[in-house]
């Protein structure tokens, strides 16, 4: 997140989209809320469902999926004619709004209409209601980066945000909710193939030469190594022998799962190192039993870039040991000694690498979180970003055309699948599911269809149909809802008697590798 989460109780205008907010980040929702309730924000939202949030909003827009591109570049094609945006800040801190102004040309709010299903009413609406707001926030989520565009999806947020000036402002911003509680952490601390802790490529030598000197080691490698799903295709192909996977169940999360077990089937060695047996760690050669939050040392860094400390609250069960502790012991018995007193000393080391992080310190999260980056230990952290000026000195505006999704419907598969998650279940169920209260609300997967389409296939609540696509098929009881919309159904992934994942189809953003969850074709049967 570009800004802090109280922020967005200083915003006037709150465009939420691809986020199921209330559902999904129950906590963060509250503050949406009281923005528009209680401090006169208007909010808009994009979304191909009627989720509970759009309650609040002034404007919602429903989307055909996979349309993202097309209603971003029409709500800009918009603020630009009418002259809404902000010339001052775009003239003196962008450069290439000549080339984003001849891409967004053709998208008219007729052509906007014809392709995304938005009324052009409701479009020149949330445009001027976004343009005209003195402070103005985007939130977004997983319903803009599970595409084969999502990278172009976010990109095109960001256009939004600075030809209006609310980069760099409190109350704006671009701000991504994370979907786990520490993968912003996870990604901070080098989590990612093509770089070190702090975004620092691994192919800049500067970077390379500091990491090998802090781990003693003579050379590492110049080129990033394989996403995860890279990894899949590689196991897949024979070409990868081995995986080590920590806190991961991809044989929940993966998409089209049965390629996924296919992949894992051949490799020569698994090791899984996990709270709980998942179903992941129910196929490895090797299961390492490892702490949960509540029994260990550290620290997480949440959503809005705030560094917090963790503390141990009970004991590990049984052989369960943290996972730097782990790690450590295994680099040890590979001829790598990794000697840390404690949790506290690995931080040492993070701040002595990582410049964003280098100023903070356990001493300094004793009573509150710190916003990287912190770049000395007197530095006070840093809330919101771009304040003056970017990072890279200038923003850069992308000029970004329409690309639809990689499989559509047909005769065959007559419908749009998307997929999410459910308030009372978490991700792949590995600590859910542990919950007997939670079963209880949410005890098994649904296919969310609409009235329409309920009607046109004679199917009555309750019913059991069978969801198929080219990759696979799943059996679940029908949820007629008015969230729904028609032509397109919705099933949560949560559940691995009816693992949506077996359906969706791995193909991927070329940049960031991600899978297209949120769009592909299917047909229903009655059971």
């Amino acid at each position: 997140m570009t800004n802090p989460i109280e922020d967005i109780e200083k915003s006037d205008v709150i465009l939420v989209t691809g986020s199921n907010t209330t559902e999904n980040h129950p906590v963060l929702s509250s503050y949406v809320k009281r923005a528009v309730a209680l401090k006169g924000a208007k909010l808009i939202v994009v979304d191909p469902r009627k989720i509970p949030i759009t309650r609040f909003a002034t404007v919602w827009m429903r989307q055909n999926l996979g349309t993202d591109v097309i209603w971003i570049n029409g709500m800009m094609h918009i603020i630009i004619k009418e002259k809404l945006y902000d010339e001052k800040y775009v003239k003196s801190r962008t450069i290439g709004l000549d080339a984003l102004k001849k891409t967004v040309e053709k998208y008219t709010p007729e052509y906007v209409q014809e392709m995304t299903g938005i009324l052009k009413e409701q479009l020149l609406e949330a445009a001027r209601l976004y343009a005209r707001a003195p402070a103005a926030s985007i939130l977004y989520a997983m319903g803009i980066t599970q595409h084969i565009t999502g990278t172009d999806n976010v990109k095109s947020l960001a256009n939004l945000s600075m030809l209006c000036g609310n980069v760099g402002i409190r109350g704006g911003g671009v701000n991504p909710l994370r979907g786990q509680n520490n993968v912003q952490g996870a990604c901070d601390m080098g989590g990612l193939p093509n770089v070190y802790t702090g975004y620092q490529q691994v192919g800049d030598l500067a970077a390379r030469t500091r990491m090998q000197n802090a781990w003693g080691v003579a050379r590492l490698p110049e080129a990033p190594g394989l996403t995860v799903t890279e990894m899949m295709q590689e196991a897949h192909q024979g070409r990868l022998k081995a995986l080590y996977i920590i806190g991961e169940n991809p044989m929940i999360s993966d998409p089209n799962l049965n390629h996924a077990r296919e992949s894992l089937e051949n490799l020569d060695f698994l090791v899984v190192q996990d709270i709980f047996m998942t179903e992941t760690a129910e196929m490895a050669d090797v299961v390492l039993p490892s702490a949960s939050f509540a029994e260990k040392e550290g620290t997480f860094t949440n959503t809005e870039r705030k560094v917090q400390r963790v503390r141990k609250a009970v004991p590990s069960p049984g052989q369960a040991k943290e996972d730097w502790d782990i790690i450590c012991d295994l680099a040890g018995r590979m001829g790598y000694a990794m000697d840390y007193k404690d949790a506290q000393a690995i931080m040492g080391e993070i701040a002595q690498v990582t410049p964003s992080y280098c100023g903070i310190n356990y001493d300094r999260l004793e009573n509150d979180g710190i916003h990287w980056p912190c770049t000395g230990t007197d530095h006070p952290g840093t809330p919101c970003l771009h304040m003056d000026e970017f990072t890279c000195g200038l923003g850069v505006f992308h000029a970004i055309d329409y690309i639809p999704p990689a499989e559509l419907p047909d005769d065959e598969y007559p419908l749009y699948l998307t997929t999410g998650r459910i308030l009372f279940q978490y991700h792949t169920g590995t600590m859910t599911m542990k919950s007997q209260g939670l079963n209880e609300l949410a005890p098994e997967c649904f296919v969310e269809i609409s009235a329409q389409d309920a009607e046109g296939y004679k199917i009555k609540e309750g019913d059991l149909l069978r969801i198929v696509s080219r990759r696979g098929e799943i059996e679940a009881k029908a949820r007629i809802s008015e969230m729904a919309v028609k032509g397109t159904i919705f099933l949560p992934f949560h559940y691995a008697k009816a693992a949506a994942n077996k359906l969706t189809i791995a193909a991927l953003d070329p940049v960031a590798k991600i899978p297209e969850y949120k769009v592909c074709a299917v047909r229903i049967e009655k059971g």
